[in-house]
């Protein structure tokens, strides 16, 4: 029986959204599975989260306000790295932790 958690911001998507992403989600994994049989053992259970809950870059969620401040973050780090790490290993020489 496969089975496919989706976790979301609480009140983000209309109940037809969620109820079009788990149809989408359960044809996907039909696809995959190949077979039509696998459809009625699909399960697909979408999970609402209170805000509250969520952390990008250990900061308390925002909407979209915290969406795009992760993407300035990333393009800092991105351009702050040196070279074209490829390991664990090498993205921690090439910017190591705060201290």
């Amino acid at each position: 029986m496969p089975f496919v958690n989706v976790k979301l911001v609480d009140g983000v998507f209309t109940s037809e959204e969620k109820h079009a992403m788990a149809k989408d989600l359960t044809d996907v994994m039909v696809k995959y599975e190949g077979s039509e049989a696998f459809r009625e053992v699909v399960w697909v259970l979408i999970e609402e989260l209170h805000t509250d809950g969520w952390h990008i870059g250990g900061r308390p969620f925002a909407g979209p306000r915290s969406l795009m401040e992760s993407l300035g973050n990333s393009k800092k780090v991105f351009e702050m790295i040196d070279g074209n790490p490829s390991s664990r290993d090498e993205f921690a020489a090439a910017l190591p932790v705060k201290k």
